[in-house]
């Protein structure tokens, strides 16, 4: 890691999650002072792993803020030049009762809160939106082995309701408003769509696990490629626009099996949800985020880690 960052101050917002940790990590490995948003900075579990990391003690300062309250983050992103806005809501669709207050009222409200206290900081020069494959490929476009999805796909919002993809709804309309604001407010905007993230765990976090697997194909990369790709995106001063992290599609079986080849003992799913043909596998384009310099870790050095660090943190036992 170079030590571009000296004396620089950047925000991250949401900054005890899964990206942002690593976000924080590779941010002060580089020797960037980081202003971290939480909802509870007492809340010692969620945080402890951040002071941990090498030059918190000197670099990171932790404050409270919350996405849904105007002005919440005036005072935080006030002195940085960039900012990253990782926070925003995950929740299981199968547990929601009112998708609009519960998470496309927050991840849009949310991310305009952010903005507009950039829009008054007279220091910010660039925002990092953390945003999705989400917001990319899910519309009535026919996908087949031959397409290659970039960034000039868009998530159909019509579509996300029809099919009650709420998340996905939420980071398309998330992302729709940050580009309008930036647009009228004269910020300069880079969005992030990475897929499903993997890799090893900073912070406390429990697994799921089921007897079967899903019949679909997933998109997967490192989180260390996630973060890595956030802060070239604010370091490149030609950076610019939307930039897809994926660093390949797989089927869950495919996943299984290459668990299965690593770790004989790890308890697996043995079968799949059912026996319908799995729908076509589409890829994603690699050009853009090569541009910012990301060598994509392999899917298979990236599910070893995932499964040695969840061992190492208490989470499997094989």
């Amino acid at each position: 890691m170079t030590s571009s960052g000296e004396a620089k101050v950047v925000c991250v917002s949401g900054a005890n999650g899964y990206i942002a940790s690593w976000i924080i990590k590779f941010l002060l490995l580089r020797g960037y002072t980081v202003k971290g948003t939480v909802r509870d900075p007492n809340d010692h579990k969620k945080v402890e792993h951040l002071y941990k990391l090498e030059g918190a003690k000197e670099r990171l300062q932790l404050i409270k803020a919350d996405l849904l309250q105007e002005g919440s983050f005036d005072s935080a992103v006030e002195g940085c030049e960039g900012v990253f806005h990782t926070a925003s809501p995950c929740v299981d669709n199968s547990k929601l009762k009112d998708p609009q207050s519960e998470v496309i009222d927050p991840a849009v409200n949310g991310t305009l809160n952010v903005l507009k206290s950039c829009a008054k900081s007279s220091s910010v020069r660039r925002v990092i939106l953390t945003s999705s494959t989400a917001a990319v490929h899910f519309n009535r476009r026919i996908k087949t082995s031959e397409t290659i999805v970039d960034e000039t796909w868009f998530s159909d919002p019509d579509f996300c309701r029809e099919t009650k993809l709420w998340y996905n709804l939420s980071k398309s309309l998330a992302e729709k408003a940050a580009w309008k604001f930036a647009e009228e407010n004269n910020i300069d905007l880079i969005t992030i769509h990475p897929t499903t993230a993997i890799g090893p765990l900073l912070q406390p976090t429990i697994n799921e696990s089921g007897e079967t697997f899903p019949n679909y194909h997933r998109g997967w990369v490192n989180v260390k490629d996630i973060a890595n790709a956030h802060i070239q995106a604010f370091e490149i001063s030609s950076a610019n626009g939307r930039y897809c992290v994926v660093e390949s599609v797989e089927h869950y079986s495919e996943i299984i099996k290459i668990l299965r080849e690593s770790f004989p003992t790890l308890q697996l799913p043995e079968r799949c949800a059912d026996d319908k043909p799995p729908k076509p596998k589409h890829q994603f384009s690699k050009e853009r985020a090569k541009s910012l310099g990301i060598e994509f870790i392999p899917l298979n050095v990236c599910l070893k880690e995932t499964v040695e660090s969840l061992k190492e943190k208490k989470f499997l036992n094989f």
